[in-house]
């Protein structure tokens, strides 16, 4: 028995310099749609051709190749990181949250790997 229970969605975070760019290419070459682009945060997700797997497109100055953190669809994040640190579990700062789209959090495997949690705010979980 695990001690939460991640719903039936990931996305991996992916680092890039164009968020729209990069899922234009994505379209092209992969044929994955764009789902949509969130600007004032900086981030972009395309539906991969798997269901409920996504690819999240976060746009920063320097991509980091390499650095892919799966990201897990989560009910009630509070009480899963709560649980997760009871177990201690290793989180990395505070739990993010932008309002009305997303809540998440960082944490990692024992092997210093980043993981992440999101709670889907928007309503359409």
């Amino acid at each position: 028995m695990s001690l939460i229970s991640p719903n039936e969605t990931i996305t991996i975070a992916i680092s890039v310099t164009d968020r729209h760019s990069s899922a234009s290419w994505y379209k092209e070459m992969l044929g994955f749609e764009t789902l949509y682009h969130a600007d004032e945060a900086g981030w972009s997700e395309v539906q991969t051709n798997t269901k409920g797997v996504t690819i999240g497109l976060g746009e920063q100055a320097s991509a980091s190749p390499g650095n892919c953190v799966p990201v897990f669809g989560i009910a009630d994040l509070d009480e899963a990181r709560g649980k997760l640190e009871k177990a201690e579990v290793a989180f990395d700062g505070a739990t993010e949250v932008i309002e009305g789209m997303v809540k998440t959090a960082t944490f990692f495997d024992p092997d210093g790997n980043a993981l992440m949690l999101a709670e889907d705010l928007t309503g359409n979980a």
